[in-house]
Formats: structure tokens, sequence, C-alpha cells
């Protein structure tokens, strides 16, 4: 049994004249007696709480930063009216911090027999799985004196999904792309593309593309034209290890990486490629293969990446190196999404790199931390040139550690979280024109 503030307000209003005028356990129990009756038959009359049924529609995903909407249904199948007030309780993640206790709080009415439908707003702070905890009600009496109270769980999941905030980079990587492949009156040909076609010879055509045979078959000059090659293989490694865990800015780094993969997946898609995705560091965290349609392809890297978390555990390179060996066939590219310090390079990623770089075109994406710039430039005090020495040592440490990396054939892509996405995409443009895909 619940009490409501009601019953303490007429519990004091009676007994303040008894004290005043007749202070007396007699003078108590005549004002308390009838209150305590009222309260028992008012929660005899409140309709019953475990009868209640409940049923859950709504969102079951969401991007993070979006809103999610979650009806729940409730089923009075008692003889009596419902008058509730219900708690329909979601982790803290799944709001904003300071958000109003109100947006998970309904008040209720619901006559004999019959329904109703209360809509929960959830905005989520984090990426994962979001469950319902429970549904707590209080149910009160006629009087208001006195309500009954109970709970049920009904079980519902909303999936928050990265937020693909690079998507805007999309249209302008794909009209480069439909350069590349000969739709627009812009051609260009890499080193061991696809013969696309034949068409007559114009001022201006390397006539190395002249293909003479056809020629001899027709009264004009015909040349080659080419296009990207296509149904290549790229397989996505995200190093989910203790470096991905760092914070540049207020965008820990595996977020960021997590952009740049979405970015690249739709546009490989579109370019007629295979992707694929790993996530490791001592163990696989996620994996995606065998999607070959745009839209399942991209659905799969979004649905898989939802629930991934940085683990503060050093990254097993040859583990990471034998599964990507594992899932790429040969003459795949390979993309690391990990990072530039020395010491996980040097010590973990070099000494297995060769087996990637033999059988595979690798190419490694790094998250930059802008403050490292602005540390280098800063002058005019003494702290100042302290945080200048550390911002130009961190500086140059970086550029040898790409300077090894490219040594041994990888492509390194270093920039920053808002910048990383397009410089990845750029990067796999640059591959696909140069015809190394």
């Amino acid at each position: 049994m619940a009490l409501t503030g009601r019953t303490a307000l007429l519990a004091a209003l009676g007994s303040l004249p008894v004290g005043i005028l007749a202070p007396s356990w007699t003078g108590m129990l005549a004002v308390n007696a009838p209150l305590s009756l009222a309260i028992l038959c008012d929660y005899a009359l409140a309709a019953p709480v475990r009868t209640l049924r409940f049923t859950r529609t709504g969102d079951t995903t969401v991007r993070l930063g979006d809103v999610a909407k979650v009806q729940l249904t409730v089923t009075n199948g008692s003889r009596r009216r419902l008058r509730a007030q219900l708690r329909d309780a979601w982790p803290p993640s799944s709001r904003p911090a300071g958000a109003e206790p109100s947006a998970s709080r309904h008040t209720l009415t619901i006559p004999a027999g019959e329904r109703s439908r209360v809509t929960t707003v959830l905005h989520p702070t984090r990426r994962g799985d979001r469950k319902a905890e429970r549904v707590t009600v209080r149910s009160f009496g006629p009087l208001g004196l006195a309500a009954r109270q109970g709970h049920h769980h009904v079980p519902w999941t909303v999936r928050v999904l990265p937020p693909f905030t690079s998507r805007k980079h999309l249209p302008s990587k794909l009209a480069r792309l439909r350069e590349l492949d000969g739709r627009t009156s812009v051609l260009t040909r890499g080193e061991g593309t696809e013969f696309d076609s034949l068409r007559e010879y114009v001022a201006g055509d390397d006539t190395r593309n002249i293909d003479w045979r056809a020629t001899a078959r027709q009264s004009a000059l015909a040349v080659r034209t080419w296009r990207p090659e296509r149904d290549r293989h790229i397989l996505i490694v995200l190093d989910t290890g203790r470096t991905s865990a760092g914070r540049v800015g207020d965008v820990p780094r595996l977020d960021a990486a997590m952009d740049a993969t979405l970015l690249l997946t739709a546009l490989a898609t579109r370019a007629g490629d295979r992707v694929n995705l790993l996530a490791y560091d001592r163990r696989v965290r996620a994996r995606v293969q065998g999607r070959t349609a745009s839209g399942d392809a991209l659905a799969s890297v979004i649905n898989a990446m939802a629930s991934l978390e940085p683990e503060l555990v050093e990254t097993d390179a040859r583990g990471l190196s034998t599964e990507a060996l594992t899932n790429a066939p040969r003459g795949s590219l390979i993309v690391l999404l990990t990072t530039l310090e020395a010491a996980p390079i040097e010590e973990g990623l070099l000494p297995v790199l060769p087996q990637l770089t033999q059988r595979h075109t690798v190419l490694l994406a790094a998250v930059s931390d802008p403050r490292i710039k602005e540390m280098a430039a800063s002058r005019g005090t003494v702290d100042a040139v302290y945080e200048a020495a550390a911002g130009a040592q961190a500086e140059a440490e970086r550029r040898r550690t790409a300077e090894a990396l490219q040594r041994r054939g990888v492509v390194v892509v270093d920039a920053t979280p808002d910048r990383l996405a397009p410089a990845l995409a750029d990067a796999y443009l640059a591959l696909k024109t140069a015809g190394r895909l």
C-alpha cells in the first residue's frame, strides 16, 4: 500500500483541532479511525495492478543523436476504473543528462475492460542496445488516499546505431567515382584497369589507346576506353584495443573510425566492390562477410558496429594479421583503422606487416589530434614553449612512424576526426585511379 499526500494532509488537519481543543487519545482515535477506514476502503476500490496487461510497439533502431518513440499499450482487464501513474523505466543513457524525469512518467485513466496507449520518447546518448527495464504502476482509489503499487517486465530493445555524420561527403565522392567509371564526359585511365568499350578517336586522345585491329575493320580510328576494376575485395579492420578508447575532443577514436568505415563502405559498394568488416583486439568483436548488395552491406556494417565498445587491452597484432589473411582473398585491399603511435606500430604491426603487404594492398588510417598541432604552434610564455616542444616532438614521432609504414608499401592516411572519412575515401579513389585495386 502507498499513501498519498492527500492522506497526510487530512491527518494533519484532523489532528490540529484535537490537539488544540481536546488533546487526548480519544480525540486522536475519533479523527484517525474514520480516516483509516476511508484509506482501507479506498485501497480496496483501487483497480488491481497484477491483472494489467502490457504490449509494446514502436522503433527498434535509431541513429545516435536522433529520437526514438516506443508505445506502451495498457489494457485494464478488471471491473474497476484504473486511475494510475505509470513509470516506464529505461537505462540512464537513453536520455541526455539533466533530462526531465517526467519524460518516462505518465498519468492514466482507463475504464474497465478498455485500453490506453502512452508514448515514451528516448534520446540515446550512447551506441548499443538499450533495453526497457520495468514498468511500475501506482493505482489510486477513487478518494485518492491510498494506492496499490506493482511492476511488470515488458521487454523491448532499441538498438542505437552509429550516426554516419560523413554522409554529407558521399555525393561529391560518388561524382568522382562516376568520372573514373566513364559515366561522364571526363574519361580517365589507370594502369591495369578493365577494358570498357571502343569509341571513335577524337583530337587529344592518347595514341597508346588506339585499337589497331578495330581500326582495320572500319574506316575510322578506334580507341579503347577504360573503367576501374569492379568486384574487388575490401576488408576493413577496426582496431578495438586500448588505443581506440582515447578521445580526440569529444569523440572517441573508435567512433571516428566507424564514421570513416561507413563512408568507405557506401562508396565502395556503389563502385561494385565487395566490402567485409572485421573488428578485433584480442578476439573477433564483430564480423560482416558475404554481403554483395550495396544496401545490405551498409546496413550489415552499421548493425555490426552498433554495440562495439573499446576494450582496454593491448591489440594482438599477430592475431589480427592472421584473421585478416583468413578473411581476405589474395589481392584484396586491407584497410586498417588503428593508431599511428610509435610503440604499438613498432612492437605490434611492423613485425607482421610483410605477411599482409606480400599478398594484399594495405591502407592504414589513423585519427590525429588537432590539439597537438595547436601545441606545436604555441608561443609567448614559458608554458607555451614547453607545449610547443612537446607538440613538435609528437608530430615528428608520428611522421617517422608513417614513413616507416610507407617504406614497407603501406598507404597512410592521417587526419583529424572530421577529416578522416573524406580523406580515407579519397585514398580509396586514388588507388582505384592508379589501378592498384
